[in-house]
């Protein structure tokens, strides 16, 4: 065996040695990611089986249990054109207007931001992101007095302007980054063959970005149809109150709360979520389709 070989097989054995001895340790790595893991997920499961058990459960209580008899009275109770079916029209009309509004304010706010370049950019889009740090708590005292003083209480159409104005700052943000990954040699091309510049939004950008603004629209929606605080303050009439409020009709007095019905309501109240986003992932696929798109 010459030097060379030498070299070269004591090598091999001592990479063998290196690697035998850390496979132990990316082991016991790998059990304590997958422990980790393993608690994060049972921590999400366990409230998704307490709403499961609870709903179905005769004698249904605080704890995730195995129920005691099988009963469907709870959602029978829940099932009502009052209780359950009008507040999630309700919900679905502040939620889908609120993200169909935002959405289009976002894209053509989006577009000169992406499109145009400007000193003024930057400051613009870091004033955007701060507005996203306000919490809504601190600005709804001003904004219920200007809602007494323009008449706009109780008004299911304002509180739907005022949810898509609240997610306005994230979706330009969003929706300008989403904008930034279409090609600009596309709409130039159009340009090229007479296309104003509302037009290659419309036939070249906004087409190329569906799955951006699917993001968008259901961020905004999910943000919309959980939010509590401002249909509560803004909404006065029980009829026109969305989901997210009458799911406190659950909550008695004195600390009695009526645990079937709330589970039940709960997962009928979490369905078109999860119709939604299977909709729009079916529909819109989960990239953007540029190959082939520019030539040469």
């Amino acid at each position: 065996m010459t030097a060379g070989e030498a070299t070269r097989a004591d090598a091999v054995r001592t990479a063998a040695t290196r690697r035998d001895l850390a496979s132990p340790r990316k082991a016991v790595a790998s059990a304590a990611r997958n422990l980790v893991l393993w608690i994060i997920g049972l921590s999400f499961l366990l409230p998704l089986a307490w709403l499961v058990l609870a709903s179905i459960d005769t004698r249904p209580s605080q704890q995730a249990r195995i129920p005691e008899g099988f009963t469907l009275d709870h959602y029978a109770a829940v099932l009502t054109v009052e209780g359950t079916l009008l507040p999630l029209w309700n919900s679905l009309l502040l939620s889908t207007g609120s993200a169909a509004i935002t959405v289009v304010v976002a894209v053509l706010a989006a577009y000169p931001l992406s499109r145009y370049q400007s000193r003024f950019n930057r400051p613009y889009m870091y004033t955007i992101l701060f507005g996203t740090c306000l919490p809504i708590t601190a600005i709804m005292v001003p904004v219920y007095s200007l809602f007494v003083r323009l008449g706009y209480l109780d008004n299911l159409f304002a509180v739907t302007a005022f949810l898509a104005a609240t997610s306005l700052p994230m979706a330009i943000w969003m929706m300008k980054n989403f904008m930034d990954s279409v090609p600009v040699s596309l709409e130039e091309a159009a340009w090229v063959d007479g296309a104003s510049a509302m037009g290659t939004l419309r036939r070249i950008v906004v087409p190329l970005m569906r799955p951006g603004i699917a993001v968008v629209f259901i961020f905004v929606f999910i943000q919309a149809w959980g939010n509590f605080f401002v249909p509560f303050i803004l909404l006065l009439s029980p009829a026109k109150q969305p989901a997210a409020v009458s799911i406190y009709s659950f909550f008695g007095q004195y600390g009695t709360v009526a645990y079937g019905e709330l589970a039940a309501y709960s997962l009928l109240y979490s369905l078109p979520v999860i119709v939604l986003y299977v909709i729009v992932s079916r529909g819109i696929g989960g990239s953007f389709a540029l190959q082939g798109a520019v030539k040469g």
